[in-house]
């Protein structure tokens, strides 16, 4: 295997030259490749290609028969596969799957077609100025017969001496008439001296455009051709007369025609189509919409279902570049204390900027950096260009350290953040969930939010924490909402668990809401579960969590082979992260302060997932 990858363009290696390198070249070789995997993991399949080139792969190709054209395609395939790597987010073996799917599928994709390996035969657009000492087979001016002058009242010029001056005295200054035609003569001359260059960049042929604009009488072209006679030396800053009509433009052009210039063409407009003999109709009469418009269809979020519904204030993610669910504190009933720990995160920040902030940390450091407060200040540092707090990097990232210490309670088996490497982390799950079919033309029956509702009830028991979120969804400014067209979102992050032999799977949402009062100091106590519960269906939360359940689920059973809902399917975690203490954070009968986990019944996901299709489920 390894000699075969020393022969291909990246090593450049021939039988003979393996024969007599021997292991050692072998060696070296595999080497090599083994670091090239490394660059791959860290940096994606781009910095293979990069370290091809610096050991010299562009030179040796480039000086083969079609190097050009390999190349090319090299540099192509890696574009693609660094798309698809951070899209699917696959490793090396999966691009390899992914590459042989390609190569055996007839796929008309556009990216799939192969990239020119040169532009010299290309049309190359540029201006005047760049093309000065370059030449062309064909060049075509468009715009060469005129020119945008502008009357300003500073004016750029060179004096008698030859010193370049400008005139800042306005046009209400005695000399600035003097001035003026100064300035214009040089412009003219400047204008006339492109003129030439672009006239003589051609090796065969010019192809230049005449028409009476209204600067046609400053440009190049025209002061050239209808602004002198043949045998005039002198070429005038502006054509005379300005105006001109059609014909006797076309009159003078013709002169320097028979005289051996250009050839004249007249461009005649090609006449417009004769209308078909529809009959015109004795009467007209107003045409009246009579349709039905159909605004059940939509691409729409959680967000977007729940907009209508909540007080002004209150949200959630908009899967964009802000949230707003986070724009202002939610007011809940006094705390009862269950241990006095202040919030690491109490002198913080409030609002949207700062939770985009802490999301977008959150999604990139690695928790198993050795020291997790440089990863996390520097991913502050990196995220704040965009996200910019009052709280310095090193503030904040002090205050992020405690919740990488917090247990997450026995949904997540005790472990905490840091405990959860990248490898068990799927951060940012983009989704584009069909509802009721997607594009499907056909005529589903109609389904609405306010159909949740009896999946509720007959799948959570009684005692459930958000088993009254039920009649939530019965209030006609939310059960109203259709669900037609498709849901899109993102969900924070899905956690992969130890589970004896196997895995589950864990949805999870990071808050950063404030839930306590704000003339006294946040404290874990904030949250607890009970404020918890409070504030998940005060601002609709329930919904969102069982909405990502059921993506999750379609997710897994798509991707994960022997897929179990009842065993792989580990629940919902919301991690309100201002009551997220480190290890000192108290715990209310399991649940430790500022992690609120519910697990609904895999029955429920997979009755809520069905429903979304539309397929009509029995309760």
């Amino acid at each position: 295997m390894v000699r075969a990858a020393a022969a291909t363009m990246f090593f450049g290696e021939t039988a003979e030259t393996l024969a007599a390198g021997g292991d050692a070249l072998t060696d070296r070789i595999a080497q090599t490749l083994r670091e090239w995997a490394g660059h791959s993991r860290e940096r994606g399949v781009a910095a293979i290609f990069e370290a091809a080139q610096l050991l010299g792969m562009s030179n040796r190709v480039l000086g083969w028969q079609g190097g050009a054209r390999h190349m090319t395609d090299l540099a192509h395939l890696t574009q693609l596969l660094g798309e698809v790597a951070h899209r699917e987010h696959h490793n090396l073996p999966a691009l390899r799957d992914w590459l042989r799917r390609q190569r055996d599928e007839r796929s008309g994709a556009p990216e799939r077609n192969r990239r020119l390996d040169s532009d010299a035969a290309a049309v190359q657009i540029m201006t005047v100025f760049v093309s000065k000492g370059l030449q062309y087979p064909i060049v075509y001016l468009p715009f060469a017969f005129h020119r945008n002058t502008t009357d300003s009242d500073v004016v750029l010029f060179h004096d008698e001496d030859g010193t370049r001056c400008l005139h800042v005295g306005g046009k209400d200054s005695p000399d600035f008439k003097t001035v003026e035609r100064l300035g214009r003569k040089e412009d003219a001359s400047d204008d006339s001296r492109l003129t030439y260059v672009a006239l003589t960049r051609a090796q065969a042929q010019v192809v230049a455009w005449w028409s009476p604009a209204y600067h046609e009488p400053n440009g190049g072209l025209s002061r050239l051709l209808r602004g002198r006679r043949p045998g005039e030396p002198v070429v005038p800053d502006r054509c005379e007369p300005a105006k001109i009509s059609d014909a006797d433009a076309l009159a003078r052009l013709r002169e320097w025609e028979a005289a051996g210039g250009p050839v004249i063409e007249e461009s005649v407009p090609a006449p417009a189509p004769p209308l078909s003999g529809v009959p015109v109709p004795a009467r007209l009469e107003n045409r009246h919409f009579h349709r039905g418009i159909d605004t059940g269809w939509r691409r729409t979020s959680y967000s977007g279902l729940i907009r209508q519904a909540q007080p002004s204030g209150v949200g959630s993610e908009p899967e964009a570049a802000g949230l707003d669910d986070e724009v202002g504190d939610i007011l809940l009933a006094p705390a009862t204390s269950v241990g006095d720990v202040a919030s690491p995160m109490a002198d913080l920040p409030a609002g949207a900027t700062f939770g985009t902030l802490v999301h977008a940390v959150l999604q990139t450091a690695d928790p198993f950096a050795p020291d997790l407060a440089a990863e996390l200040t520097a991913r502050i540092r990196e995220h704040s260009v965009w996200w910019p707090v009052a709280a310095t990097p090193e503030d904040m990232a002090a205050a992020m350290v405690p919740m990488h210490d917090t247990p997450l309670g026995p949904l997540a088996g005790g472990l905490t953040l840091r405990r959860i490497g990248l490898s068990d982390r799927l951060c940012e799950l983009d989704f584009e969930l069909p509802l009721a079919g997607g594009d499907r033309r056909s005529a589903p029956p109609e389904v609405r939010l306010a159909d949740l509702s009896p999946l509720l009830r007959a799948h959570l028991p009684a005692d459930d924490v958000l088993a009254c979120y039920a009649d939530r969804l019965t209030d006609r400014s939310l059960g109203a909402e259709p669900l037609r067209g498709y849901l899109t979102g993102s969900i924070d992050a899905v956690l992969r668990i130890p589970d004896g032999a196997g895995h589950r799977y864990l949805v999870v949402d990071y808050k950063t809401n404030r839930l306590g009062d704000a003339q006294h100091p946040l404290t874990a106590a904030d949250y607890d579960r009970p404020r918890m519960v409070e504030a998940m269906l005060h601002s609709d939360y329930p919904l969102q969590a069982l909405l990502y359940s059921a993506v999750l689920h379609r997710f897994l059973r798509w991707r994960l082979a022997g897929y179990e809902p009842d065993r792989h399917l580990g629940g919902i975690l919301y991690l309100f992260v201002r009551g997220m203490c480190g290890p000192d954070t108290p715990v209310r009968d399991g649940h430790p302060s500022g992690v609120f986990d519910w697990r609904p019944p895999s029955s429920l996901i997979t009755a809520l997932s069905d429903l979304l299709d539309a397929q009509g489920v029995a309760v």
